[in-house]
């Protein structure tokens, strides 16, 4: 660009001008078609054998997850008729709706009868022809089927089942939702929780389409302060604002192009293409105002500052992308997704910065008062006095940084990792506080999944020993894991054997004769036109399933549970009857934190290898490639040390910070070593250049990072507790680097680095 003269570059004005504006006309256009994600089985392991597993056991039965629980409370009791009414009227107009497959409560549940003369009778939990809530209530908490599925066991609340179709669209579960929620507004009760995947789908996607909207007004309107202040004037915010508002439009009407729709992480999108686009343009704006203060005109201005910040910003942007390409390690799509959609918005901000500035640059030369203003007194002043203090302490801050390295060390192995399935709410969201009280009182909304298979191929499950050993396997389920069993063959025979004993709950066991086993067999396979069964065991009766939940307890304490009824399942299994396999939803989002930790060292290590390798090519110096690192691990350790230190969890949302925080902390320390290394070709000594780095970049360091970190801490406002801690941590990232780069690397540059043995080596 330095040898390209005015008439050709005003040529290549309007022609880069024009280009961008079609393109980005286009690609606005594009947004329109933009749809939101809320596939939480995205979250689910790529390319295990597991999830391969759940799949094909789901195929077979149905899913783990479509269905919702509707829990209504009455605080002096359930036991009411007008309220019993009440939630008979509601659970009847529900299974009426349409994608319901069925609804059913504590009033629409028949207990079934055999009498030993052979003739079979039914009769209602709660009929209202013959209401006697002391004998009513005694029946009901005598079965155990029924205690906490659809009555809380303090009999303050009922709750109603609602069975629906699988993996409804966003569409058709706002449909649902919206016409169960007109028919709780229409009944007379004191309060009603709706839990379960179709609600989380909508609540999370409304959501997300808010706080995206809400982030790009508060970027837009904290764009507009931070210009202000920067720059003041009104070309000091609208240039910059082209440039950035484009960068947006590009990356979002690219998904929208390539049918990529918005996950829950890709939320925070337009904050984060707002810092990296920010970075740019503030480093490049900075010079070249500075440029016009010594310049003769705007055309030479621009060549001063393209020459001087380009190369270096253009490793920034390698550097930051290659910090979110990292991301496509960890074995989690929604994060793959997010790392290659943030890469590749880091590359355009960079083409768009250097494509843009340098044209609006020359058509629009610069506000006045910096032509007038041949000196930046206020800046100069205050960066020449905290250079002089980081050169008399440099002994110091060689002993600090050290004893500081040791303190974040030892935090750093102080954090956990855990996750819940609600995690991502903050606790004084309604939906949160819904799912809670079910957990509490309903036996949790955490989905558990066992498959049992037949090993011994001479045996059904209709074989007493088989039904023994399952049996024991359920009690150990229940007793000592925490399970609340929902379905399973075993407690449907249990159901049937007491059904065959006028209801006494003392034959809620298995039956003792074949005979009354074989006659229960055939009342199963009828029931329901055949489906009942079905829902419970595949057609070849070689594969069973145990359906349950359990509270949300966060994945180490149910991993740890699961670890022992493995052992467990481990000791049966030498029978040689039957194989188990713990298996759903749930269990997945379990493996995955396995691998998380995994894959995100793998990541961090690729991305740090490869910007050590980048800055030792570029610099040709193994020792510039050492103290460029060493500022910029000092920021990982010390988010990860803040985490130890004040209990915040390692999970999927926190677990990527360390990746994109390592690849925007390393830009300043490029900008200095760009600007050292420019100074240095100059014939400069090493401290000049090391004063002149100070003097020149630190200015845009310090704007850049007072602004992204104001960029980031928008994310605070986010509801979702992953984006909350996103901008918290990534703040103190960027703060702490800002200090290494502006007291450590100046010293370590001054101490351990002689660009003249470095040259002579080259040689």
């Amino acid at each position: 660009m330095i040898k390209v003269g005015r008439k050709s570059f005003r040529k290549y004005v309007w022609i880069t001008l024009g280009s961008v504006f079609v393109i980005t006309l286009f690609l606005f256009s594009q947004i329109l078609t933009l749809k939101f994600d809320y596939d939480f089985e995205k979250f689910f392991p790529v390319d295990d054998p597991e999830t391969d597993y759940f799949y094909e056991h789901r195929t077979r039965f149905q899913s783990d997850n479509d269905f919702l629980l509707v829990a209504v409370e009455r605080e002096k009791g359930v036991f009411n008729e007008a309220f019993l009414r009440d939630i008979d009227k509601l659970t009847k107009q529900i299974s009426e709706l349409e994608y319901v497959q069925f609804s059913e409560g504590i009033t629409t549940l028949e207990e079934q009868l055999i009498y030993p003369q052979g003739f079979t009778a039914s009769r209602l939990y709660i009929n209202f022809e013959d209401l006697d809530f002391e004998r009513d209530s005694t029946r009901i908490f005598g079965k155990k089927e029924l205690v906490k599925n659809y009555i809380s066991e303090d009999a303050k609340s009922l709750c109603i089942y609602v069975r629906h179709d699988d993996f409804l669209s966003k569409g058709k579960s706002d449909k649902l939702i919206l016409s169960i929620q007109k028919l709780i507004d229409k009944a007379p009760f004191e309060r009603v929780r709706v839990a379960g995947r179709t609600i989380g789908q909508k609540y999370y996607i409304d959501k997300m389409s808010f706080e995206m909207m809400l982030f790009v007004g508060l970027s837009a309107f904290l764009i507009i302060i931070f210009l202000t202040l920067a720059f003041r004037s009104m070309w000091g915010i609208m240039i910059p604002q082209i440039v950035i508002f484009s960068g947006m439009i590009w990356v979002v009407g690219l998904m929208g192009l390539f049918n990529e729709p918005i996950n829950i992480i890709l939320t925070i999108l337009p904050s984060i293409m707002f810092v990296v686009s920010m970075s740019d343009v503030i480093h490049l704006v900075s010079r070249y105002l500075d440029a016009l203060r010594e310049e003769p005109d705007a055309f030479t201005a621009i060549k001063v500052a393209v020459r001087e910040v380009g190369l270096a910003t253009l490793l920034t942007s390698v550097t930051t992308a290659v910090g979110f390409f990292s991301l496509y390690f960890v074995q989690v799509q929604p994060i793959q997704i997010f790392g290659i959609v943030m890469g590749v918005g880091v590359i355009i901000a960079f083409i768009l910065t250097f494509a843009m500035l340098p044209a609006l640059f020359y058509l629009f030369p610069g506000p006045k008062y910096v032509r007038e203003e041949k000196q930046d007194h206020f800046w100069k002043r205050r960066l020449l006095n905290w250079f002089s203090i980081v050169l008399k302490r440099r002994k110091q801050i060689l002993l600090f940084s050290p004893l500081f390295f040791g303190a974040c060390i030892y935090f750093m192995f102080q954090i956990e990792t855990n996750n819940y399935l609600m995690d991502d709410l903050k606790a004084s969201e309604p939906l949160k506080q819904d799912f809670n009280y079910l957990d509490a009182n309903y036996g949790g909304v955490r989905p558990f999944e066992l498959a049992v298979t037949i090993k011994d191929t001479s045996k059904t499950f209709w074989s007493p020993e088989v039904l023994e050993e399952v049996n024991k396997v359920e009690d150990y389920v229940e007793n000592t894991m925490g399970v609340l069993i929902r379905s399973s063959l075993i407690q449907a025979v249990k159901v049937m054997n007491r059904s065959a004993h006028s209801g006494d709950e003392a034959y809620f066991t298995l039956p003792e004769k074949k005979r009354k086993l074989r006659s229960y067999r055939r009342a199963l396979r009828i029931a329901g036109q055949g489906e009942f069964i079905m829902s419970l065991v595949d057609s070849n009766e070689m594969i069973m399933r145990i359906n349950g939940c359990l509270p949300d307890l966060g994945n180490e304490e149910v991993s740890r549970r699961n670890v022992r009824l493995q052992t467990f399942l481990d000791s049966i299994e030498q029978s040689g009857l039957v194989t188990y396999q713990i298996t759903g939803t749930a269990h997945l989002f379990d493996k995955n934190m396995s691998y998380l930790s995994v894959s995100l060292v793998k990541g961090l290590g690729i991305s740090i290898l490869i910007v050590a390798l980048i800055i030792g090519l570029v610099y040709q110096s193994v020792r510039v490639l050492l103290i460029s690192i060493i500022p910029n691990v000092i920021p990982l350790l010390v988010i990860a040390g803040f985490m130890g230190f004040t209990g915040i969890e390692l999970k999927t949302s926190t677990s990527i910070i360390f990746t994109i925080a390592f690849g925007i902390a390393v830009d300043d320390t490029i900008h200095f070593l760009g600007k050292f290394k420019y100074e240095l070709m100059k014939g400069k000594g090493r401290l000049y250049a090391l004063k002149r780095s100070y003097m020149t970049t630190g200015k845009a360091m310090i704007l850049t990072t007072l602004i992204l970190c104001a960029g980031f801490l928008l994310l605070v406002f986010s509801g979702f507790l992953g984006t909350f801690y996103m901008g918290l941590l990534l703040c103190i990232t960027l703060f702490v680097a800002l200090i290494a780069d502006l007291t450590l690397l100046p010293v370590l540059l001054l101490l351990f680095y002689n660009p003249r043995q470095s040259v002579h080596r080259n040689r």
